[in-house]
């Protein structure tokens, strides 16, 4: 099994960012990571990833001209730590279409929603005000259109009657912890049935 390199990418407290640290300590998991990127310089997730010995750094937007001059900085730093592959976890930022582009098939992230449905921001109250009566979240590789890449991994969960947008978060965000190694392990196993080039 090929051993796949991650590059993930955070903007605050790194629950999604801890769950694959602690996959990836896992002896029978097929991926490491070998960089984090935060584009703030006070997320918590760059402590978790320091204490897990996982090389952390901060690359902000305001120290760049431009958006494309940011996404230039990611790209080769991510490039520079010889990653396979960009997760997204909790990535509070706007990508280019020019980084998309450069690692397609490349780059995931996980959504607290069952997508195709309620992309974008505030998924749980949306779905709340809708009466849903499931919610989930979907883990799907990254295209130019936020949150409408190719489904990789989907799992469902209950719209309970009492729940209020933080009850429901927590019930997806423990199964986000799940789904997002599963994601990385079949992208991996898949990788390691591909006959070489």
């Amino acid at each position: 099994m090929v051993d796949l390199k991650l590059a993930v990418l955070i903007s605050g407290r790194g629950s999604n960012l801890q769950a694959l640290i602690d996959a990836c300590s896992r002896g029978d998991f097929p991926a490491g990571i070998v960089l984090v990127i935060s584009n703030k310089p006070d997320a918590q997730g760059l402590a978790r990833a320091r204490t897990a010995k996982i090389p952390a750094l901060t690359i902000d937007r305001r120290d760049h001209g431009d958006r494309e001059a940011f996404d230039e900085a990611l790209s080769q730093t991510i490039s520079a730590h010889d990653a396979d592959l960009v997760c997204l976890a909790g990535f509070m930022a706007i990508l280019g279409n020019k980084f998309v582009a450069r690692w397609r098939g490349r780059l995931i992230n996980i959504h607290p929603s069952l997508l195709p449905a309620y992309p974008g921001l505030d998924t749980h109250a949306r779905a709340i005000a809708a009466g849903e009566s499931t919610a989930g979240c979907t883990v799907h590789h990254v295209t130019a259109e936020v949150d409408s890449g190719p489904i990789i991994l989907q799992e469902t969960v209950p719209v309970e009657p009492d729940d209020t947008e933080e009850t429901l978060g927590l019930r997806v965000l423990a199964v986000e912890h799940r789904l997002y190694p599963q994601a990385v392990r079949l992208i991996a196993e898949e990788g390691s049935k591909r006959p070489a080039l």
